[in-house]
Parts: structure tokens; sequence; C-alpha cells
């Protein structure tokens, strides 16, 4: 894995020192010998982690990361604290301030490599989302993405540990703050985590009845909760094993002896990343819906249409599988403008997508591509299986009146659609050919009275 990592220490020896740790493993890497200096170049380089020492004149390392962290371009950007510190309390100070985690110097090359990659890993998962969200050239910052009041709430989490002391002393830290289960059945914690929605999954890595490490490979292997976070609480001298969980995606770990400051402000963290990383992911998929989605009835828009549609020609062309394409259009719709005005005919469009939905199969595409104007693509169906639906839609726009007052039975309207039918012929057809025919069919059911299905004669 490549990353851009800046290095930021007031000690020059300090910095080449890692600075050839990390080249030696194909990172690329700039340094900062100060706190002002760092933000500047961050500000430039953009890097994808920041290993920052905490004992710096002038501006020292929790004030360097607390402005990165409070600024919206880069507090996504993982800060590690490099520190001769050990203390409990500074790495609570730490993680107040924002930092993703510490490393105690001298560094250990295992620990560092694998928490570099790991942090790395998350950031790039996030930049994409970013990339995702954006609006326009700006990205949607975080400020956006989730309120305080969301970061703040009360999060679930599930402790997992044979042992009841742990779970007694870890659930007195956090049960003022959030609410927090305990199992002391390892086998039984893969269903317990499916069948609820935990925002944190604590596992002790020195179970005596389970192998904690594959517990935390099997809980990634879910498929609800794959990405939801893992904390482990493990021995300070482990590093073989840290290593090894941080690689197959535990998000943090807490060390022996638990600290109830330090535990409280990893698992703050870490719930806070998680919400920020499903508002960012649930921003994403409401972006792909619209993008294909009409916003008033909900139903597929030209653009969908148009890609789906020629892939199903595609497919019938290649495969000789059957297409029909029916091209509707209620009668006289502007007079229900006229008449009641725009919200009322809204409220008819968006009953008549109700009843277009109801009345076909799962597999058909039902698109509105402009004013009262539907298309409806049935693949696999010949143009007599076509033309029954075809008059099933007809049936249920023209036998029942749309109730679309402001209150139920208020205002009731009767109306009725052309349609327009047409079937996919031969491999020269394409997308706009078949629906030329069927606009051709609608437009000669318009001419002969309104409220009929016409078949297209090709």
């Amino acid at each position: 894995m490549s990353a851009r990592v800046m290095v930021v220490d007031d000690i020059l020896a300090n910095v080449r020192l890692l600075e050839a740790k990390l080249e030696s493993e194909y990172f690329e890497v700039s340094t900062a010998m100060s706190g002002i200096d760092a933000l500047e170049k961050i500000q430039r380089v953009r890097p994808d982690i920041v290993l920052l020492d905490v004992m710096m004149p002038g501006m020292d390392g929790i004030e360097v990361c607390r402005r990165i962290k409070s600024n919206p371009a880069t507090r996504h950007i993982p800060v590690v604290m490099v520190t001769a510190l050990d203390q409990p309390e500074d790495r609570v100070r730490g993680l107040e301030a924002g930092a993703d985690d510490f490393l105690t110097k001298p560094v250990n090359d295992v620990a560092l490599f694998s928490r570099v990659k790991s942090l790395v890993r998350l950031k790039m998962l996030i930049d994409e989302l970013l990339a995702r969200n954006s609006n326009g050239d700006d990205l949607m910052l975080s400020d956006e993405v989730i309120s305080a009041e969301e970061a703040g709430k009360p999060g679930k989490i599930l402790l997992i540990d044979d042992h009841d002391q742990l779970a007694r002393r870890v659930g007195k830290a956090v049960a003022q703050h959030h609410e927090i289960d305990f199992i002391n059945d390892p086998s039984r914690a893969l269903q317990q985590v499916e069948e609820n929605d935990y925002e944190l999954l604590m596992v002790n890595l020195d179970m005596e009845s389970y192998d904690g490490l594959r517990l935390c490979s099997q809980l990634r292997s879910l498929e609800k909760n794959r990405q939801v976070p893992i904390l482990i609480i493990i021995d300070p001298d482990d590093t073989r094993r840290m290593s090894r969980a941080l690689e197959m995606g535990v998000n943090d770990y807490l060390m022996r002896p638990i600290d109830r400051q330090e535990l409280l402000a990893r698992v703050n963290t870490q719930i806070r990343r998680w919400r920020y990383t499903c508002k960012l992911r649930d921003n994403v998929r409401q972006s792909i819906a619209m993008a294909v989605t009409d916003p008033l009835t909900g139903l597929y828009n030209r653009r969908y249409m148009v890609t789906h549609g020629e892939a199903l020609v595609d497919e019938a062309a290649n495969r000789g599988r059957a297409l029909s394409a029916l091209l509707l259009d209620l009668d006289f719709f502007k007079k229900v403008n006229d008449q009641y005005g725009h919200d009322v005919g809204d409220r008819v469009l968006k009953e008549l997508a109700a009843r277009l939905k109801r009345q076909v199969r799962r597999l058909d595409i039902v698109c509105r591509i402009g004013g009262e104007e539907f298309v409806i693509l049935l693949p696999n169906a010949e143009i007599s299986v076509a033309w029954r639906i075809a008059e099933r839609l007809r049936k249920s726009i023209s036998d029942t009146p749309f109730d679309v007052g402001e209150k139920p039975g208020n205002l009731k309207i009767d109306l009725t659609a052309s349609i327009g039918l047409a079937g996919f012929e031969n491999s020269t057809d394409t997308l706009d050919v078949l629906l030329k025919r069927a606009d051709e069919a609608l437009y000669k059911a318009k001419e002969s009275g309104r409220n009929k299905v016409v078949m297209d004669a090709a």
C-alpha cells in the first residue's frame, strides 16, 4: 500500500528516522519541523496520514491536532500522535483533540506500519465517499454530513468477553454515556450481532474459551455488520497479534491496564466516526437514487430508462429475448392543471405512478419521461403479453376515479389514458427505434378517440 505520510517533529534526527522507515515501505513522505509549518503544508500537500510529535516548542502537537480536526477540509485526515510520554492522561488529551492513535518512542516498526496502513485504508474509504458526495467542485464537508447532536447521542455497544470482571469494569465506565450489552459466550456473539444494530463491537483478545482474532475475523465476514467498528482489548507487549488484528480490519485497540477516561475517549471516537461514515454512505445512496428517479413520482427517470433500455435492447438482439415497450399518456391532463391547479395535477401523477407499479411485474421498468408521459419497458414479454398488460393498465386508470383532494373523498376526477405499444422486431432495432414506433402507435390511439391501446403495425 502506498500513501502520502507527513512526519511532524522539531528534532531533525526523529524526522529522518521515521522518514527512512516509511520510505523503506514505499510510502511517500513529506516533513515539517513545527506546528505552523505542518498546518501550512497539510493544506497544500493533503497527506493521507499525519505522524505528529506531541512535545514541540511554540504550538505543541495537541494544538496542531485540534486545528487539523477543526478544519472541515482536513478533519478526516488521520492523526497519529508520536510521543515519549506514555501516560493515560496524555493519550486522553490527544484523543479529545481528535487524534486517531498514539505511538510511543522509540517507535516499534510493526506498530508503526500496521497502524499507518489501517488508518490509511479508512481514509481512502472516506475520501471515496466524500468524492461521491461532492457538490460541484466543493466536497460535502463533515459539518454538513452529521450534526453535533447526531454525533453526541448515546451509542449501542456490544462487549464480547468470557471474563465477567472486565465486563463490570468496562460497563461501569461506559454505561453513563452509552448503552452497552455484554455476552460471555463468544460462540453466540455472531448471532447477537446479526440480530442487533450495534455501533461498536468490543472484543477481549485474551479470552480463555475462544480465539479472539478468529472472532474478529468472523465478525468482519458478516454481511450486515461488516463495517461496524471493532475495538480490541489487548496486552501492551502483544504487538504481533495487534498488528494482525489491524490488518484484518480491527479499527482500534485499548491496552491494559484500562484507563477509564481513555476507554471512553476511544469509544466516543469510534462511534462518532461510524455515524459519520454511515451518513456519508446514506448520502451516496440517496444521490444515486436522485440521479435516476423522478422526484415527484418516485419512478425511474429518462436517464435510467435510456441506460437500462439500451441494455435490454442489446440482450434482445444478442440472446433472442423478447422485449416490448409501452408509451402511456394521460388524456386531457392539461385540463386538470387548468381547472384544479398544479397541486392537484401533481397528486394525479403520484396516484397514476402508484397504479402503474401495482399493475406490472417486478422486473418491468416504469419511467416518467416528462409531464404526463410514461414509458414501461417489459423484458421477456412478447407482444401478446404486452397487450394484456397495457389493457390492464388502461382499465386501472379509466375504471376508478382519482381521489386527489386535500382530504380523502373531497375531489374525485375521472381520467383515461392512451397507450402505444411496440415490440422488438429484429437485430437492427435500437431503443430509439422501439420508442419511436410506440410513439407512433400512441399518436394513433389519440387520433382514434383516446382511452385505448394501439399496437405498432411494423
